[in-house]
């Protein structure tokens, strides 16, 4: 089975120059085996909702790519007839085969920074020899397949930054966090915070939530609070009526504000009875509302407080049985925000102690493989984890050190060189950070001692987790450390004096 997967991601990449994704994997496993789609579910613990959406558009998906109607049970038969099919395109006489090497597909090449392509190959002996059983019956194939195609190269990869977009090859997904999300998301007067460092994934996560129940029809607005001007921020109200205003330009309904607003009941109440008498009666689906940059409301305490509050009042809203609470249960609300900045006063009244909250981790080992062969590096296990080493597994210092490299403009070893990492690929990324803390002369201080330091260092339990939440270091115990090398070399006491 898992040869015959191999095959069809091959086949997939060269003609869609996508890969299959990990969760899209496991649900065709599952499907070879004829499990239903809750036992998939049960099985990979995903959302039992999501792996029954994903599972649809896969076949729809596949038919397309392979030219016949594929579905859940017929999976199997095609899987192993197309095999055998594409089995008879690979050269190869049984005893040792030159191998040809597509990007993003399973190799053992040595470490090599250089871009895999068709005119690249390796020599394979008898005991790299795999076998693709079908029922009873075995094809032996007598090598590790590959297809014989045209040259196919790695999609270009684009330059990271902000929000990965929809149709990238490069977006990983970090199962279980999407399936949760896209389970949730569903429940009536739903409502999930996914808040990291900044350059974590954060808006690229919101936008998938969105974009998934799209195809449920749910009605879905994105907001981006860096769209409000600075005089927007002048006060509450102001704030509010902006938000009002520009939920109903994105639903494409006239702005009724001057009809249920009303100075003396306060901005919270005329927001609240905005959506609930006008907005959210225009609409007969599901509206997924996603707000995102919140981190900036926090730095006006006054708005900040109001606004969360509210938030959290709607949430409440939903819960009841009554008619307006099952006007409420239609909004689900998707908010996001860094951990870089503090909470407003009074946070305890905020939504982000209710509904599912989300706090994006780094990449493991295996998606940073995962996007190394995307990248269609030929790389092995120690050199993913050098990298690993330098930036552990955040995800923009990944990409961007992926991207350099795809480019030729930079090796790994030579990125690992202390000075070409500052200089040439990670430099302003790092005088960002550095002008970051020089706006607390304590925070910096406090890293330059655990950047010297060869063992975890206690420090002040504030500090620890202020760097903490900023991306600096990891927790161990009531000690921390650098989160990767590129942060311990660059804070070191000399590096900050230089």
């Amino acid at each position: 089975m898992e040869d015959a997967l191999k095959l069809l991601q091959a086949v997939v990449f060269a003609k869609t120059r996508k890969h299959l994704t990990n969760m899209q994997l496991d649900i065709l496993r599952g499907a070879f085996q004829n499990q239903t789609y809750d036992q998939i579910a049960e099985t990979y613990q995903f959302s039992h909702v999501h792996t029954r959406t994903v599972g649809v558009k896969i076949w729809a998906f596949l038919s397309q790519v392979i030219g016949t109607k594929v579905n859940k049970k017929n999976f199997q038969m095609i899987l192993m007839r197309q095999a055998k099919q594409w089995a008879a395109e690979i050269s190869g006489d049984g005893l040792s085969v030159t191998r040809k090497m597509y990007p993003g597909t399973t190799n053992r090449f040595a470490r090599s920074t250089s871009r895999s392509t068709s005119m690249e190959s390796v020599l394979y002996s008898n005991r790299d020899f795999t076998r693709l059983n079908s029922h009873n019956q075995t094809l032996s194939l007598y090598y590790v397949p590959e297809l014989e195609m045209d040259r196919i190269k790695a999609p270009i990869p684009e330059l990271p930054g902000g929000q990965v977009s929809m149709d990238s090859a490069f977006y990983v997904e970090r199962t279980p966090i999407e399936s949760r999300c896209y389970d949730m998301i569903t429940q009536p007067g739903a409502l999930i915070q996914i808040q990291s460092p900044r350059q974590m994934g954060k808006s690229s996560l919101m936008a998938r939530i969105l974009n998934e129940v799209t195809d449920l029809g749910y009605h879905t607005v994105s907001l981006s609070c860096q769209l409000a001007s600075t005089k927007i921020f002048t006060n509450s109200d102001k704030f509010l009526q902006w938000f009002c205003a520009s939920v109903s330009k994105e639903l494409g309904l006239p702005n009724q504000l001057e009809n249920y607003w009303d100075d003396v009941l306060g901005g919270n109440y005329n927001t609240t009875d905005y959506f609930e008498n006008y907005l959210l009666p225009q609409i007969d689906s599901p509206l997924v509302l996603g707000l995102d940059d919140l981190d900036l409301v926090f730095q006006y305490p006054e708005i900040g407080s109001d606004f969360l509050s509210m938030l959290r009042t709607w949430h409440e809203k939903a819960k009841g049985g009554s008619q307006i609470a099952n006007m409420w249960k239609k909004l689900r609300l998707v908010v996001v925000n860094s951990s870089e900045v503090d909470l407003p006063p009074n946070s305890n009244i905020s939504p982000f102690n209710v509904g599912l909250s989300i706090e994006l981790p780094e990449f493991t080992q295996e998606e940073v493989q995962d996007l190394v062969h995307r990248h269609g590096l030929n790389w092995d296990g120690d050199a993913v984890r050098e990298l690993m080493s330098l930036v552990g597994g955040h995800p923009y210092l990944v990409r961007k050190a992926l991207y350099h490299i795809w480019h030729r403009e930079v090796t790994l070893d030579e990125l690992l060189s202390k000075s070409a990492t500052q200089r040439t690929v990670y430099g302003e990324y790092l005088r960002r950070q550095f002008s970051k803390l020089q706006q607390f002369p304590q925070l910096l201080k406090a890293l330059t001692e655990v950047a010297s330091s060869p063992t975890p260092v206690e420090l002040d339990r504030v500090q620890a987790l202020k760097l903490r939440n900023m991306g600096f270091v990891h927790l161990v115990g009531d000690c921390v450390i650098p989160c990767c090398d590129l942060y311990r070399h660059y804070f070191s006491p000399v590096s900050v004096m230089s």
